[in-house]
């Protein structure tokens, strides 16, 4: 159960140092109502997180900052939004090592289809995610103004990664149960989704619907590795290696060097590693 010093990693959810939080994290606090969220926290979830990384006042190009990290830990592809300039410039300078995921509100209706079309046609984007908890109005995962975001997904041969489970910032979890995702599944087969950010408290549903949907896998983001659910760990230890991806949640709210700090003492087997760091991604991704 050793973690491969030369294994290359492919993180999932990787981003850039955020100047600007206020304007990053609007969309969520617009819709909170505790003085918390909306004037004491740097991120809409900060209260979960130590030592979230701080690169406010650095004069570093946030593209080459977040490109050294990822040299110096192994990371050798970054799924990046590209809603912003910086994950833009970062697909269109560095094909190799970043790959784009388009964020979407399924609020925008077929303006959303047009994005999604777009993006794909200019960035060669390889996915798409939504935060259904932090949409305003918000839109649960099995809600009707989700499933021509599932539709295109599938039409464009795209992944979706959907957060699931109770979420960090202090908004309703109502739209991210976790039973919504097997309604979803049944009507859509051919979609591939990726939950994000845990589906606690509801990890046990999360593994049972994993076994029924060959295409529902479960994406490790926003967790620092010592707090891997151990339903997920001995899932991937049986019947899952296949089905585990590693995300991390550099800057937003982990330092890499935490989340390697800690991986090694996650007990996968050691036949797990190459796929939970790298393969199922590439597969899901459908990288070179």
């Amino acid at each position: 159960m050793t973690l491969p010093a030369d294994q290359p990693i492919i993180d999932t959810m990787i981003g850039f140092p955020i100047r600007d939080p206020d304007g990053t994290y609007g969309f969520i606090t617009r819709q909170t109502k505790d003085a918390g969220s909306r004037r004491d926290l740097r991120m809409p979830a900060g209260y979960m997180f130590k030592d979230v990384p701080d690169h406010e006042d650095s004069a570093i190009d946030p593209v080459a900052l977040t490109l050294a990290e990822m040299d110096r830990h192994g990371v050798a592809v970054g799924l990046v939004g590209i809603k912003g300039e910086d994950g833009r410039r970062a697909v269109r300078e560095h094909p190799d090592r970043f790959a784009g995921c388009l964020s979407v509100d399924p609020n925008q209706g077929m303006d959303a289809l047009r994005e999604m079309t777009a993006m794909h046609a200019e960035y060669a984007i390889r996915a798409v995610d939504v935060f259904p908890a932090g949409t305003f109005p918000q839109v649960a995962i099995n809600d009707k103004k989700m499933y021509p975001i599932y539709a295109k997904c599938v039409e464009l041969g795209l992944p979706i990664f959907v957060c699931a489970g109770v979420p960090g910032p202090r908004v309703r979890l109502e739209p991210q149960r976790v039973e919504y995702l097997d309604e979803v599944m049944f009507d859509f087969p051919e979609l591939v989704l990726v939950t994000r950010h845990g589906c606690e408290p509801w990890t046990d549903l999360a593994v049972k619907l994993m076994l029924k949907w060959p295409n529902l896998y479960y994406s490790t983001s926003a967790f620092a590795p010592k707090y891997y659910p151990r339903e997920i760990v001995d899932y991937a230890n049986t019947r899952g290696p296949h089905k585990i991806i590693y995300g991390g949640y550099f800057p937003m709210g982990l330092p890499l060097d935490r989340i390697m700090a800690e991986l090694p003492g996650v007990p996968f087997k050691d036949s797990v590693w190459p796929r939970f760091l790298h393969d199922n991604a590439r597969q899901v991704l459908k990288l070179p």
